[in-house]
């Protein structure tokens, strides 16, 4: 059976609707909570790198650490998938950068294909606009090389990838009811800094739900069949 490396920096951020995807890929997903557990030696068949609260440019040695485990990775041909802090950690890999946002992305968002995610084979089959869930403040400059898939209002790097096989999305697509009800528990914060609650990004979110599923397996399916 292939392997599935699922790279996490809090508990509380997990595969969400990913892990069953890769399992009905026929994958054995193992997770690791980095700045805990470490790095395994190799990142098997495929590495999913999931958000966290904390900064790709924050000190810590696990970050770097965390950032040539990606780039060896990628560079090694090894089917990329990151989102949120993971995107972040994916372009800083790369050689691009992350910069503090004018604002924070918080709940659901209507973001755009660009003309080159609109011809992407990974996105190709997306509407033109689609509403996603957003959690984050700090955006991304392109490394060089990559290609920029969709934007927002505030943020211009939405999706990008880099190479054949590697595809950071800013945004959340793999969040189940319990996966969005454990941000909402631990990041509150975040919630009141974005003037929401939690009852109210419930709300607006839940009903998107399937169709995000929906999209996410199929951008599983196309960076795993080239």
């Amino acid at each position: 059976m292939k392997q599935a490396l699922c790279l996490q920096h809090v508990p509380f951020e997990g595969p969400g609707v990913f892990e069953r995807i890769l399992k009905r890929q026929r994958f054995n997903l193992t997770r690791r909570i980095v700045p805990t557990e470490g790095l395994p030696p190799d990142a098997g068949d495929f590495l999913l790198v999931m958000g966290g609260p904390m900064s790709v440019n924050d000190p810590d040695p696990w970050i770097q650490q965390e950032l040539n485990f990606i780039r060896d990775a990628v560079h090694a041909g090894v089917p990329y998938l990151g989102v949120c802090l993971g995107s972040q950690m994916l372009a800083k890999a790369m050689g691009g950068r992350v910069y503090k946002g004018p604002t924070v992305e918080i709940g659901m968002t209507p973001i755009q294909l660009t003309p080159d995610g609109r011809h992407d084979r990974l996105l190709d089959s997306f509407p033109d606009s689609l509403d996603v869930i957003e959690w984050h403040g700090e955006g991304i400059e392109l490394p060089p090389g990559a290609t920029a898939l969709a934007s927002s209002a505030h943020f211009p790097v939405q999706a990008f990838r880099c190479g054949a096989n590697a595809l950071g999305l800013l945004f959340h697509i793999e969040l189940d009811p319990q996966g969005l009800d454990r941000l909402c528990r631990n990041c509150p914060g975040d919630l009141s800094r974005a003037g929401l609650t939690a009852d109210g990004l419930r709300a607006s979110a839940l009903p998107h739900l399937d169709r995000l599923h929906e999209w996410a397996g199929q951008l599983v399916d196309r960076l795993l069949n080239p």
